[in-house]
């Protein structure tokens, strides 16, 4: 018959495992270890609403929203909202560190920094739409992304692309409230 302190002793590394593996699992988030207390991340975030306006024989597009989201590196916000011409009041907050932390993981553990700048033209029968720039400096690299919203173009958006922006969005959200 098996001793019960070889059985105690037997089960502990068990109990261990099942405690470090569990919330990893349950986990969806993206790790915060892939952000360095040192990086160092400056976000620059716009959003326009435009509408194309034909004059008959010319076509312009003009911007009816402009929304611009400034996250500097020690979490500092500054949210401006540009509507028909005219700008509205500048909203100045500050970022929790466990959001920003996330957000430099998000950038770093994805890889967002080495995406490519690519064109995504628009398709012509579309008259309003949304497109998105993103200016992402990490530890002096910089990299500069302009994309419109999945509907007005034909070619396809990363997910990477669209995952970054809802969460800049809830960001832009919170502050705007």
């Amino acid at each position: 018959m098996v001793k019960p302190i070889i059985l105690v002793i037997a089960a502990i590394p068990a109990i261990v495992a099942i405690l470090i593996a569990i919330p990893l699992i349950t986990k969806s988030d993206i790790p915060y270890s892939a952000a360095n207390p040192i990086d160092v991340v400056e976000i620059e975030y716009t959003k326009h609403q435009l509408k194309k306006i034909s004059f008959g024989v010319t076509e312009r597009i003009g911007a009816q929203k402009t929304e611009i989201l400034l996250i500097q590196n020690n979490g500092e916000i500054k949210y401006t909202v540009t509507e028909d011409g005219y700008p509205k009041p500048d909203i100045k907050s500050h970022l929790d560190d466990q959001t920003l932390r996330k957000l430099k993981a998000l950038i770093k553990e994805t890889g967002f920094i080495s995406i490519p700048s690519e064109s995504f033209p628009i398709r012509d029968n579309v008259t309003d739409f949304q497109k998105s720039n993103i200016k992402i400096t990490l530890n002096g690299r910089v990299n500069q992304i302009n994309w419109p919203e999945q509907n007005a173009t034909d070619k396809f958006i990363p997910p990477i692309i669209s995952m970054v922006e809802s969460q800049l969005d809830k960001i832009a959200e919170q502050i705007s409230e």
